[in-house]
């Protein structure tokens, strides 16, 4: 492995999965309820930005490297599913919704994977549809960490919304990638 940018950031938003999940765990006499929703949000988002930030790096300054491709699209995935596991078990989101989300990264990554030991891993590249979930999906886990309300915004409610439109253009992004892989498929 390279100890460039991009590969440090990602390895922070990994190291960064236990704070924020950690911060949900620790006692209400040590911290309120309310600083424990913003703390977690606040580390979550620090972590959505480094992903952003490690895309932007590699590209940038020309740091991209195989095990950075590898990296960084589980440490999303995991980042993602230990947001989801904590909202479903405080109630905040509803376990199908979370296996449809958790599914759906699984199926995807595991298409990838296949194709592109085959060398067909461009013919699922990512698409607009997948940006759009994502954004919905991150602003989702966001408010639903949260959870308290925001002045006039019921933030479990707009969480709520968002991911349930995530859930959506989870299965309708999904549809997208297995149809682009369809033709491989179907030569196996």
């Amino acid at each position: 492995m390279r100890w460039n940018i991009p590969n440090i950031l990602t390895i922070l938003r990994i190291l960064l999965i236990p704070v924020f999940v950690g911060i949900f765990y620790l006692p209400a006499t040590l911290i309120p309820a309310h600083l424990a929703n913003l703390s977690a949000t606040l580390v979550f988002a620090l972590a959505a930005v480094t992903d952003w930030l490690d895309g932007y790096f590699a590209r940038a300054l020309n740091q991209t490297s195989a095990f950075g491709a590898f990296l960084d699209p589980v440490a999303d995935k995991l980042m993602v599913a230990a947001a989801l596991i904590v909202l479903v078990e405080f109630d905040r989101v509803g376990a199908i919704i979370a296996l449809i989300i958790i599914g759906r990264e699984i199926a995807i990554s595991a298409l990838r994977e296949w194709l592109a030991g085959s060398g067909d891993g461009a013919s699922v590249a990512v698409a607009m549809i997948g940006k759009v979930k994502t954004t919905a999906q991150m602003a989702a886990i966001m408010f639903l960490l949260y959870h308290d309300p925001l002045g006039p915004l019921d933030t479990q409610l707009a969480g709520t919304i968002l991911v349930y439109l995530a859930a959506i253009l989870t299965l309708l992004s999904m549809g997208y990638y297995i149809r682009a892989a369809w033709p491989r498929i179907m030569a196996e």
